[in-house]
């Protein structure tokens, strides 16, 4: 007796969904346009919200910046959920040896007591402008239009309770678990004098009601001054005289900013090259924010930096200034 195995194979009617199709040819779609594009919903909507009933729930209308198509705000990273999940999982558990690495050897806490009053002062307070950036992006993903911007703007709002996360848990190396400099932190953001201009534009975000404008002034202008100045320029101060134990657990911040701006730089970049509406627009918020900002962080950075701080600042703007150009925006 034998047995003739053979194989026969079957060509599918259609290698990817109708709308995919329409946009990409009739060929096998990727994970990242399956999960993107052409899923924002456009009708059959219930009811007009009673706190806006001139607009639908979903409304492009909902930010002055205009688009022919609102797909084209696509992610450089090509992140949908699940590659998301992955990159952050396998970047959690490198977080974790560093922290364990620094808490096993009680590196923070051998620091000098006037090192580990200025990270104090001038770093871990931070975790409530991240909790504000959480926010923020939250506003984005909630009212921006077509998933190309509002899934990653979803993703980035948990990436910024992991910021706060993370900064908090560099609070609690420096105190021994005690929470004492979370409290400090606290009561440094609500009351101290060189933090009331930071946590005043933050606050005034959270009633800026264009989404793209929120998306211009926290995650391009706020995100562009913040790191450098606090986790580049201040931490190597800190570096210079005692050691790269905070410059290890600050690394990731840096490089998830170097991450995100890829995604950033391409939205802002697209809708810019859009219209000249868009670009006017656009760099006038850009100009605004920036002026609103520079002055609000040079308090903090002058407390930690002292006559280094101009210098520092400076450099963080022109910076700036020059990859905002780079955009396209008139800076």
């Amino acid at each position: 007796m034998t047995v003739e195995i053979r194989t026969k194979s079957v060509k599918p009617l259609s290698l990817s969904f109708g709308h995919l199709q329409r946009r990409f040819g009739d060929k096998p779609a990727t994970r990242y346009q399956e999960a993107t594009y052409d899923i924002q919903s456009t009708a059959n909507f219930h009811y007009k919200p009673l706190w806006d009933p001139e607009r639908e729930m979903f409304d492009a209308r909902r930010t002055a910046v205009t688009m022919k198509d609102w797909y084209a705000l696509k992610d450089p990273r090509q992140f949908y959920y699940g590659n998301y999940t992955t990159t952050r999982a396998k970047q959690q558990d490198a977080i974790d040896r560093t922290l364990d690495f620094i808490e096993k050897r009680d590196l923070l806490r051998a620091l000098p007591v006037d090192v580990r009053d200025l990270i104090v002062h001038a770093i871990v307070p931070l975790r409530h402008y991240e909790w504000g950036a959480n926010t923020g992006s939250a506003h984005v993903a909630a009212y921006g239009y077509g998933t190309a911007i509002t899934s990653p703007a979803m993703m980035n709002t948990m990436d910024r309770l992991g910021m706060a996360q993370h900064i908090s848990r560099i609070g609690l190396l420096l105190d021994g678990n005690s929470g004492d400099s979370l409290s400090a932190a606290h009561a440094l953001w609500t009351d101290h004098a060189d933090w009331q201009g930071l946590r005043r534009e933050v606050e005034r975000m959270f009633v800026t009601r264009d989404w793209f404008e929120v998306f211009v002034a926290q995650l391009l202008v706020a995100d562009a001054l913040v790191y450098p100045l606090f986790f580049q320029h201040i931490d190597a101060a800190i570096a210079g005289g005692n050691g790269s134990a905070l410059s290890s657990l600050t690394d990731y911040l840096m490089r998830w900013f170097d991450e995100t701006a890829k995604w950033i730089d391409a939205v802002i970049k697209t809708a810019v090259a859009e219209n000249a509406d868009n670009k006017a627009l656009i760099s006038g918020w850009v100009l605004t924010w920036r002026d609103r900002l520079v002055p609000a962080l040079t308090p903090i950075v002058q407390h930690a930096l002292g006559n280094q701080s101009e210098d520092a600042v400076a450099a963080v703007v022109a910076a700036f200034n020059s990859r905002a150009a780079k955009l396209g925006l008139s800076v």
